[in-house]
């Protein structure tokens, strides 16, 4: 039998920066995913094989190796999410740097020392053959590394005796809430060996879906009932989400009454934004008037973000170019270059999103559309040899 599950990428819709300093901010999931799937091997293989596809990497270690180094984690606790102690880090170091893992590509290591440390300690020392594919770019803000944890969270704990899975169903199914919680734990886990220190929004969008409020620490579900469409844009530069954070706290610093309007403002945005998608839309016109609402609102965040010194120059040509075709747009996330955010009204037609697609393509940007708000992590199950 194989399992495959698959768990949503992420954007922040409104509240990025604030939510560093205990303000609000809006995330959620989108529908372009991350997706594990695992097949066990009869004990006589003896291996465990990882395959990135999208990188083209393969890994392979031997059962027998694998419990020589970690030797000292014992039997499986899928039940209990624990943390990688730093002595395990170093464990898992050796089995990756056992493999042939090119230069070019050692910023993912720790995403192959998550997958390690997931799987030993939900499944053990089985041998299996683990793939892996994304519709996530890699450093885009939108969550690609919480997806990867989610989704092989989720495959690994439907093999477990932990989670009660209807395994003849057909199609895609999802956890209950307490099933899902445990997949989250364990995803966050996950999280902690690739970032360190995450805040643990991303990888509970990615459980749950829909849409999530997040202040403090505090997380609070939203349950969205607006079929919204956002344009995706990767500017594909690069950027240091520290140094921009560090830079808002220090303009914080020199400017405390201004920059407390400016944040007290993107809270608002990030409020109005979850009242209005949290409402039903009644017709068609009251369903128009809600997309101009947050189009409006889109506008303000992206100018207090440029207030407070976190655009870039290709943020700036996506939302000149996105407003000759009247459409709002803002940056998502660290802002520094990364993705845009542009709404899709529903009356919007396809030749027009085509031609938008055009001409931001001419700068070497990569756009894309997307659902918001969709499902969270899923399953599905394969018994065909």
């Amino acid at each position: 039998m194989e399992v495959t599950a698959r768990a949503p990428g992420k954007i922040i819709l409104a509240g990025e920066h604030a939510v560093v300093h205990g303000y609000t901010a809006v995330a959620s999931s989108i529908d372009l995913y991350t997706v594990f799937s695992i097949r066990l091997r009869s004990e006589d293989d003896d291996t465990v094989k990882l395959k990135l596809n999208d990188i083209g990497l393969d890994f392979s270690w031997s059962v027998r190796r694998i419990k020589e180094v970690l030797s000292h984690l014992g039997s499986p606790f899928s039940s209990t999410p624990t943390s990688c102690s730093l002595e395990t880090i170093k464990s898992l170091a050796t089995l990756v740097d056992e493999q042939s893992f090119p230069e070019t590509k050692i910023g993912l290591a720790s995403g192959v020392y998550a997958f390690l440390w997931l799987y030993t300690s939900i499944l053990g020392f089985k041998p299996a053959t683990v793939t892996v594919s994304s519709e996530l770019p890699v450093g885009a803000g939108l969550g690609s590394s919480a997806a990867y944890c989610v989704s092989l969270s989720a495959a690994l704990l439907a093999l477990s005796d932990s989670v009660k899975l209807d395994v003849s169903q057909k199609g895609w199914s999802t956890f209950n809430e307490s099933e899902a919680e445990l997949v989250n734990k364990w995803a966050f886990e996950g999280e902690k060996i690739i970032h360190g220190k995450p805040s643990g929004v991303d990888n509970s969008v990615s459980t749950f879906g829909n849409v999530i409020k997040f202040k403090s620490g505090v997380m609070t579900r939203v349950n969205s009932n607006m079929p919204l469409r956002m344009l995706i844009t990767n500017t594909k530069v690069g950027r240091d989400t520290k140094a921009l954070v560090a830079n808002v706290s220090a303009r914080k610093s020199r400017h405390p009454d201004a920059m407390c309007s400016v944040l007290n403002a993107i809270e608002a945005i990030s409020d109005e934004w979850s009242t209005i998608i949290q409402s039903h839309a009644v017709d068609d016109l009251y369903l128009s008037a809600n997309e101009e609402k947050l189009g409006e609102l889109m506008e303000m965040n992206q100018g207090l973000l440029l207030s407070i010194g976190v655009s870039h120059a290709s943020i700036e040509n996506v939302l000149q170019t996105s407003m000759k075709y009247k459409l709002a747009s803002k940056l998502t996330g660290a802002g520094g270059g990364g993705c845009v955010l542009t709404l899709l009204p529903t009356y919007i037609s396809g030749e027009v999103i085509d031609k938008l697609v055009e001409e931001l393509g001419s700068f070497g940007f990569q756009s894309f559309t997307a659902g918001i708000g969709g499902k969270g992590v899923q399953i599905s199950f394969d018994h065909s040899s």
